[in-house]
């Protein structure tokens, strides 16, 4: 569902930009560091700024809330396209029905039925829009939930300011095109995430 690509992605150009930025800088002072180097190698040899990374494929797989909440909103679709469904084929089966009696209707009653199921198509339609519409609603105020919690996870994870920046990452969508696997903390947020879930 596309609400997978959403969550915490919001800021990363900008935060990469600022990580160059300063990654140059350090570069620019230090006069013989070579140009290979990496912001990760200068966070380690010159006490440089250090970032980590989330795995939102993993996060999404392993917290339990996630999991759970997504459960949930799969069902209402699921029963939204149920209903819907339903009343698509009562009123198709009302329309055959005319067809095959209209040769013993006048003129007048035609008219009406073919008005009626008109009249019904277009309350479907309608209907159909206002369920989509709540259900775009619910996935947005859980996606504003899910991005709540991960940033008050981090903040608290991140207190003692180890990290300078804590990029997401998604396989084949990300925006960072390297990562080196020392700097992935999905685990120890999954897992603080679910101890934090389960004491609510």
């Amino acid at each position: 569902m596309r609400t997978r690509n959403q969550i915490v992605t919001k800021g990363l150009v900008a935060t990469l930009t600022a990580g160059l930025f300063m990654a140059c800088q350090n570069n620019k002072t230090a006069g013989t560091a070579p140009a290979a180097n990496t912001a990760s190698t200068a966070a380690a040899t010159n006490g440089g700024f250090k970032i980590a990374y989330v795995d939102l494929d993993s996060l999404e797989a392993h917290f339990e809330y996630f999991k759970e909440k997504r459960a949930e909103l799969e069902k209402k679709q699921q029963s939204m396209e149920n209903t819907l469904q339903a009343k698509a084929r009562g009123l198709q089966n009302e329309f055959e029905n005319l067809q095959r009696n209209a040769s013993s209707m006048t003129q007048e009653q035609g008219e009406n039925a073919q008005r009626s199921i008109l009249a019904k198509k277009q309350q479907l339609e309608q209907e159909a829009q206002q369920m989509r519409t709540t259900y775009s609603e619910q996935e947005a105020k859980f996606n504003d939930e899910l991005q709540t919690r991960l940033d008050g996870f981090l903040e608290s994870f991140n207190k003692d300011k180890r990290f300078a920046y804590i990029f997401s990452y998604r396989k084949g969508v990300s925006n960072i095109l390297w990562k080196d696997s020392n700097y992935d903390i999905t685990a120890d947020v999954i897992k603080g995430m679910n101890e934090a879930g389960a004491s609510k």
